[in-house]
């Protein structure tokens, strides 16, 4: 019932930007938290960027100062605004919803070549 759809994704050469979205469809109870995963191939999925109802935000380490993440807690969205690039940052990026339940997107790919 409840669904996650991911959209933005896409090829961008180093240096550049893009801008990843997370609409959810369904009804759910008070979010608490939302986050952007991302998987390369070979590797663990690991944390991004979250941020929670409050608006307490976090960034990992390889990517603060670079991306930026913001939510609508009305409509149950979640965006990253990622800039300046890097080839390392090339994986399936997924979205997170929690309220006493865990939900996932499917995934957006995001490719930056050299």
């Amino acid at each position: 019932q409840v669904q996650l759809v991911e959209s933005g994704g896409g090829l961008v050469q180093a240096g550049g930007s893009l801008r990843l979205s997370c609409a959810a469809s369904g009804r759910m109870f008070t979010i608490t938290l939302m986050g952007w995963y991302r998987q390369a191939p070979g590797k663990q999925r690991e944390l991004v960027a979250s941020i929670t109802r409050t608006g307490t935000i976090s960034y990992a380490d390889s990517v603060k100062g670079r991306f930026t993440i913001s939510r609508d807690n009305t409509k149950n969205t979640v965006d990253l605004q990622m800039s300046s690039l890097k080839p390392e940052d090339t994986a399936i990026y997924y979205c997170n919803f929690k309220d006493y339940r865990d939900f996932w997107g499917q995934g957006t790919q995001v490719t930056v070549s050299s």
